[in-house]
């Protein structure tokens, strides 16, 4: 019987050994939505030249994704900001240091309906659009017609980066439609002749009308040079340096392969 136990510990040991490789053996990437059609795009090209690669890629937020490589459910947090202080703290004290990976560069373009006369903006008009200061197109040289804010959710990195570089800590008005991701984004601003919301420039096509913002074009050009005065880096972060297939798949995305990659889901190559 004492016998009997101990095979049952050490088969239970090895089951645990080989259940945590098959784990290991899984890429899981898990975050921002802006950071989502890279992910998706370089996960399929890394799988079909690594046939023995598993890949799930899922959006839900910068900060969600974040969160996860702190819990240790996620092997990549994509993110368009960088990590908190506070979030640094708390991988910390689980022992968790996460690690940064910058992957591509973007800029985040005001947007409204395509029928929208408006084709300039500056930072200042898009504060005071989205603090309930100005009200209708007509004040800004556009229609007669009531402006309909939309903005993302908290956890989003996008939102953080337009509340920083934008509204400069400002509240934005609580009547501001609130979307879940860059996509619902694009869906709202297309389907409202007055609205005005903001995506990753990947994000960009013919159903919304992106505006200048003090003058100044959201191009890829514009972003890398920093002219552009809404644009930032797109991250992946990961649970200390990786190792393995996970590091492989992070040196794919930095790679000259991996770059085109960037630059044909929309984004800015950081070369």
């Amino acid at each position: 019987m004492k016998r009997f136990g101990v095979l049952l510990s050490v088969s239970t040991l090895l089951l645990g050994i080989f259940a945590g490789s098959a784990l290991a053996g899984q890429i899981i990437v898990n975050g921002s939505t802006t950071v989502l059609p890279i992910s998706q795009a370089a996960a399929e090209a890394f799988m079909e030249s690594h046939p023995k690669a598993n890949i799930s890629v899922s959006g839900g937020g910068s900060g969600n994704g974040i969160k996860a490589i702190i819990d240790g459910t996620t092997s990549i947090a994509g993110s368009s900001r960088f990590i908190k202080q506070s979030e640094i703290e708390a991988a910390v004290k689980k022992g968790t240091y996460p690690v940064p990976f910058a992957v591509a560069v973007d800029a985040i373009l005001p947007v409204v309906h395509p029928s929208n006369p408006v084709k300039n903006l500056t930072v200042e008009q898009l504060r005071d659009i989205y603090t309930g200061k100005i009200k209708n197109w007509k004040e800004l040289g556009g229609p007669d017609k009531k402006i309909a804010a939309v903005t993302r959710d908290t956890s989003s990195g996008t939102f953080e980066v337009w509340e920083e570089k934008v509204m400069n800590k400002e509240k934005i008005a609580p009547q501001a439609q609130v979307v879940a991701s860059n996509g619902a984004m694009v869906q709202s601003v297309a389907g409202n002749p007055g609205a005005v919301g903001y995506i990753g420039i990947g994000y960009l096509d013919k159903s919304t009308s992106a505006l200048k913002v003090n003058g100044i074009e959201g191009t890829a050009k514009n972003a890398l040079n920093g002219s552009y005065p809404v644009s930032r880096y797109l991250f992946m972060f990961t649970k200390g340096w990786p190792t393995g297939e996970t590091m492989e798949f992070i040196n794919f995305i930095l790679s000259n392969a991996g770059q085109k990659i960037v630059a044909e889901s929309g984004f800015v190559p950081l070369r």
